[in-house]
This record gives structure tokens, sequence and C-alpha cells, in this order.
């Protein structure tokens, strides 16, 4: 089940310079720059964007390439 979470969530994009590790946490999402996709950082539930970049479950993300992530920070709209 694929679960748009802009419908839910309003981002705001969070500085990370490329090549240290990203953010993580219960508000901290991550954007794939390839498929635009958002996924939790830190899913309990099975996810994956549509290109594979971004997969996890078990609240474990693992990231193909770090560099087309755009980390951010989610509230409830």
């Amino acid at each position: 089940m694929k679960l748009d979470m802009r419908k839910i969530y309003r981002f705001e994009a969070m500085a990370h310079t490329p090549g240290t590790a990203l953010p993580a946490g219960g508000d901290v999402y991550y954007e794939c720059a390839e498929c635009k996709q958002v996924v939790s950082s830190v899913p309990h539930t099975p996810v994956q964007c549509d290109c594979g970049n971004l997969s996890g479950k078990q609240s474990k993300l693992d990231v193909k390439d770090a560099d087309k992530v755009i980390p951010m920070r989610g509230k409830l709209k």
C-alpha cells in the first residue's frame, strides 16, 4: 500500500552536508530525489520508494545513495 505522506504531513527541508550521516528520528522523513517519494527515517512497517533507493522495515532504513536523499522534518497538518 502506497501512502502519499504529503497529504498528512507538512514538510520542511533540513540542512544536510553531503558525505555526513543523515539525520534520523520520529519526525524525520526522507524524500528520494529520483522518484520524489517520501518515507520515514525510522519505518515501523515495510516501505520502499518507487526507484528502490530507500527501503526498510522494523525501524531500519537502507539508503543506497545518500546523495539522492533530501532529509525533511514533518509535522501533522
